[in-house]
């Protein structure tokens, strides 16, 4: 039967009833009403185009926008910049000159800037109030219910850079969307603002673009900067009682998409894109006796799934959600590489979404170029160094210039390459990426350590976000976040390569100083203890996410638990959401479940906004921190999504840990297809208390160190004579597909 409703995107909730998708309807975004701050509307996106549905005055409001709308202009100021003379102005105690350079143009400028997109407007006066409003994750729908009986659904392809609407039960046929465009250019000059505020759109200093309407279109023209532009094309069609359209946004060409039809499969398209959803969500699954953290975890991994696809650029602050307040996105929407790129990618491994955690490399190769040309002329070194806080083709932004231009940005995001050649077991990225861009970071840290004395030292150091921008944040001696990332970039190259090659990186290793350490655990830095409490837990970065000490080493994790412990006497005043998320982390490497799942908690109820965004400040009264304010950025929801990985499943040395720090209350819980270093995925049981199974697929050639949670077992689908068994844990050596299932005995 084909009616001109069947045809329409309103089949649409009937086709998906019939999957089985891992989130279930609890997990489900569900309102009473429609949010009326664009940063709580509902979230759709497919990691090119994104869209916050929500309700401004009467109007249903689509804010849309696209990854890749940035005005890319240079600031002039930091091509000007020279490491070595940085140093002699911190020596001079004259810091007021590089400031001048490197901190005060990021907020000087408007650009360059991750920009908006454009508005579309729907008047629903007519429909009475919004009686529900809900994002179906498993199928990445977003419908609006009507007090009338009118319906709308919105949703962005997961594959193609199209977005739809519709809307249903329409008395009205002369029922169009209304296109708004950026105030780019309202005869204004525009305040100033700051950074966290978000700027004022007329600083850019655009000309005015164009809006061409037609019968069933509009198109939009923006020009942007240096003879770049964009187009937003709206498109609709009205068929009887049912009004649907689609929209896209190009970037230096013309809008264009497949016309409007009316068949089985046009315009929605929808199979294709509920079939990308149903793989996705097929690729893991968790199951917690929390059902709060049950659903901020599905909530979190959803957005993953909608801001990350392996040829887009890689998540930014926001991603693909610009502000749509009248100003430029907090923080400019830029790549924050002193955590917040870093912490938005941690999820992906462990989920088995390899596919999307490549965004991350490929784009970290593609821009490699810029980063080795900026490496020579700031530091002067050989080898290979990343911005701290840079633009979407690689360039330097400047701005806190002890985090956004240090010496060991690259050491961090370096981590990724190895993570993604661990987990995949790939020879072929192994050798044709991971290896020649580990190389390159180590060459740069090579060179830049050189001391003469026997031990390597950087000429200035850094611990994020210490001191936040003045001078008293660079310090003359390693700081333990450096030191971490320093030691582990040398280990990192050491392992991919060759014995022979290896060794000289392992040597290179073995000159670095010990950590600086009192009573209390890990220090800031020889002379700075960690006494005050501060949202980047960047001197524990050894504990998580490099794992250069390992709890099961009995002088690590003293190291460890005295660390910890000393970050709960201090406090959280002065945290933002992610510090909660990556504290739980922290804890649950140190077998801490229960104070894991306490801020786990924490950060889901209070620090993150209704529509699960993490939105950096306390929202209730600020009950743990200091900081109430809201702009929102994406890192915490993801490092929150990892953080629950962390108690399921861990890796450490070559051995795979299952429900390392699961709490004991915690007695029914399970999880499916959890992936590990080696590229073996594991699933497990634990119920009435009990663990009861564990099961491994090996997707390459290698060996499984485990240790299971249970004394004793039996096993299936292996030959017992192919196990070695120790008291911490047993070996087996599996082939590529090869399972095997353990059963407490």
């Amino acid at each position: 039967m084909k009616t001109a409703v069947l045809n329409s995107l309103f089949i649409l909730m009937a086709w998906g009833s019939t999957l089985s998708a891992q989130p279930q309807i609890q997990h489900n975004l569900q309102f009473s009403s429609m949010p009326t701050k664009w940063y709580e509307g509902l979230p759709l996106g497919n990691g090119w185009l994104g869209v916050l549905l929500w309700q401004k005055n009467d109007n249903i409001r689509l804010s849309l926008d696209r990854v890749d709308l940035w005005d890319d202009r240079p600031m002039p100021e930091i091509d000007k910049l020279r490491f070595a003379w940085v140093k002699e102005q911190v020596l001079k105690n004259q810091y007021d000159t590089v400031q001048a350079l490197g901190d005060i143009p990021y907020e000087k400028y408007a650009a360059p800037t991750k920009i908006p997109g454009a508005a579309l407007e729907f008047d629903c006066r007519a429909f009475g109030p919004v009686k529900s409003a809900t994002v179906d994750i498993s199928l990445a729908l977003a419908t609006i219910e009507f007090s009338n009986g009118v319906r709308m659904n919105n949703y962005v392809h997961a594959t193609e850079q199209i977005g739809f609407f519709g809307f249903e039960n329409l008395k009205d046929p002369s029922f169009i969307p209304e296109l708004l465009i950026p105030n780019y250019n309202t005869g204004k000059t525009g305040s100033t603002g700051n950074s966290v505020e978000g700027q004022s759109l007329e600083r850019l200093g655009y000309a005015k673009g164009s809006v061409e309407k037609k019968a069933n279109s509009i198109r939009y023209h923006q020009p942007t900067w240096d003879g770049h532009y964009y187009e937003v094309l709206v498109e609709w069609k009205q068929i009887k009682q049912v009004l649907i359209g689609q929209w896209t946004i190009s970037v230096d060409r013309a809008a264009s998409m497949p016309p409007l039809i009316e068949s089985a499969d046009e315009p929605t398209r929808w199979p294709s894109h509920l079939e990308w959803w149903q793989r996705y969500w097929s690729k893991s699954s968790v199951h917690l006796p929390d059902t709060a953290l049950e659903k901020q975890y599905y909530l979190d991994m959803y957005k993953f799934g909608s801001v990350a696809r392996s040829t887009t650029p890689p998540i930014s602050l926001q991603a693909i959600w610009t502000a749509d307040n009248g100003n430029l996105p907090p923080w400019k929407g830029d790549y924050h590489h002193d955590l917040n790129t870093q912490l938005s990618y941690w999820p992906g491994y462990t989920a088995n979404h390899l596919e999307l955690t490549a965004s991350y490399t490929n784009w970290l190769w593609q821009t490699s170029a810029e980063n080795k040309h900026w490496t020579k002329q700031y530091f002067g070194t050989d080898g290979l160094n990343v911005p701290g806080v840079n633009t979407i083709s690689g360039k330097a932004m400047g701005g806190w210039i002890q985090y956004s231009m240090s010496p060991t940005t690259s050491a961090w995001v370096a981590q990724h390459f190895y993570w993604q050649w661990r987990y995949s077991m790939d020879r072929v990225f192994l050798k044709q990426k991971a290896q020649p861009y580990l190389r390159e970071v180590a060459q740069h840290l090579e060179q830049i350590t050189r001391n003469g004395n026997g031990l390597r030292k950087l000429p200035l150091s850094s611990s994020p976000e210490v001191f936040n921008n003045s001078i008293k944040a660079w310090f003359l001696e390693f700081s333990n976040h450096d030191l971490a990332l320093v030691k582990n970039a040398f280990a990192m190259t050491a392992l991919t390569l060759k014995p022979t090659e290896a060794k000289k990186w392992e040597q290179v290793e073995a000159e670095l100083p010990d950590f600086a350490q009192t009573q209390t655990g890990l220090s800031i830095a020889p002379g700075f203890l960690f006494e005050h409490t501060h949202r980047h837990h960047a001197h524990l970065m050894a504990i998580y996410p490099l794992k250069v000490l390992n709890y099961a080493k009995e002088n690590d994790r003293m190291l460890m638990e005295k660390s910890l412990d000393q970050l709960e006497k201090v406090g959280t005043r002065e945290w933002t959401g992610y510090s909660f998320a990556w504290a739980a982390c922290l804890q649950a490497q140190a077998k801490r479940g229960e104070k894991a799942v306490d801020l786990l908690k924490k950060f889901a109820s209070n620090f993150c906004s209704t529509n699960s965004f993490h939105v950096n400040g306390d929202q209730k009264g600020g009950q743990y921190s200091n900081f109430t304010y809201t702009p929102f950025t994406l890192e915490g929801n993801f490092a929150f999504a990892q953080g629950i990985h962390e108690l399921l499943l861990q890796y450490h040395d070559g051995i795979v840990e299952v429900f390392p720090a699961v709490p004991d209350r915690w007695t029914d819980v399970s999880f499916t297809n959890l992936r590990t270093e080696g590229a073996f995925l594991v699933s497990a049981l634990k119920k009435d208390g009990v663990a009861q199974s564990v099961s491994v697929v090996a997707e390459q050639d290698g060996a499984l160190k485990i240790k299971l949670p249970f004394p004793s077992w039996t096993m299936s689908n292996f030959q017992p004579k192919r196990i070695k068994s120790s008291i911490h844990f047993i070996e087996l050596n599996l082939k590529k597909g090869e399972k095997v299932v353990f059963k407490r005995k």
